[in-house]
């Protein structure tokens, strides 16, 4: 297929320094539509899963989110871990861009077609989500704690113990991984730590609930969840999405460079999650779970 949006665009500018006038160009975060579609998989007569023959043509749009082209699979594949649609690998037969006929080549890059391993869609109207979900903030409007508290399979366990340290040293690790700000200055990163603070994946997207999306989808389909001996670092703020997300990754330890809203605190309590905020300057403060944080 042709037609794969970059991450970054190119605009010309007009740039006033100093009471000058210069016109020059600039790189610009993409922002695109990215519409995920569940299928189930068919099935031979005898009901066995026919993994040679298409797809059954029925199809559902769970989520249409806004984002930064880049990491797509991995984005869907951790938002539907997240909502709870699927719980393992083994559950997805087959992950992909759209190439369904019909569908314009400009248009199949912003379309992932997530295959089932099961005969029909699960009961997508149980979930109480209103799946348009935006760049700024996430899925909005009908999220509930107690749609978490049934979707949480386990609690998140105590440990690990990090010293200070290590969280006053996880800013710099992440904006060493943020290639694509460095050329934007537009664009939200999340990055995961193991428990001596070494940095195994960052991810980058105009939403940051679309970073950490994509980090899960990474650990998802490595076969990594849960991450119950890491940390999760966010540029920004950490709101309910951001928590929400994490609790259903098993992540015990979430920080961030700014503040937290009180519904992520109220999360970060209720489920056993160590929050930091303002990360920055070589200080930080323990909104919940202090008791993962050793230090003078």
């Amino acid at each position: 297929m042709s037609g794969r949006p970059d991450s970054t665009s190119e605009a010309r500018v007009i740039v006033f320094d100093g009471g000058r006038r210069e016109a020059r160009s600039d790189d610009l975060a993409t922002e695109e539509p990215l519409e995920i579609r569940l299928r189930a998989a068919s099935l031979d007569e005898a009901g066995t899963l026919n993994l040679q023959g298409p797809p059954r043509p029925r199809h559902r749009a769970v989520a249409v989110t806004m984002r930064t082209p880049g990491a797509d699979l991995e984005l869907a594949a951790g938002f539907l871990y997240g909502e709870g649609i699927v719980r393992n690998p083994e559950e997805i037969e087959a992950i992909g861009h759209c190439e369904d006929a019909g569908v314009a080549a400009s248009k199949r890059f912003n379309i992932v077609n997530v295959d089932l391993r099961a005969a029909e869609l699960p009961d997508l109207d149980a979930l109480h989500r209103h799946f348009h979900v935006t760049s700024a903030c996430g899925v909005c409007g009908k999220t509930s704690l107690d749609a978490l508290r049934l979707s949480a399979s386990t609690p998140i366990p105590s440990g690990p113990v990090v010293p200070a340290e290590i969280v006053i040293g996880l800013p710099e690790k992440l904006r060493s991984g943020q290639g694509l700000f460095a050329s934007t200055g537009g664009l939200h990163a999340a990055a995961l730590f193991d428990e001596s603070g070494e940095l195994l994946a960052v991810r980058e997207d105009v939403g940051r609930h679309n970073a950490v999306d994509k980090l899960v989808g990474w650990a998802f389909r490595s076969g990594r969840l849960p991450l119950s001996r890491h940390l999760l670092m966010v540029s920004g703020r950490t709101s309910y999405e951001i928590l929400q997300k994490a609790v259903m990754a098993g992540i015990p330890i979430v920080c961030a460079v700014s503040a937290p809203s009180t519904l992520a605190v109220s999360v970060a309590r209720e489920f056993g999650v160590t929050l930091v905020g303002f990360l920055r300057g070589g200080r930080f403060n323990v909104y919940a779970g202090a008791e993962r944080v050793a230090g003078p």
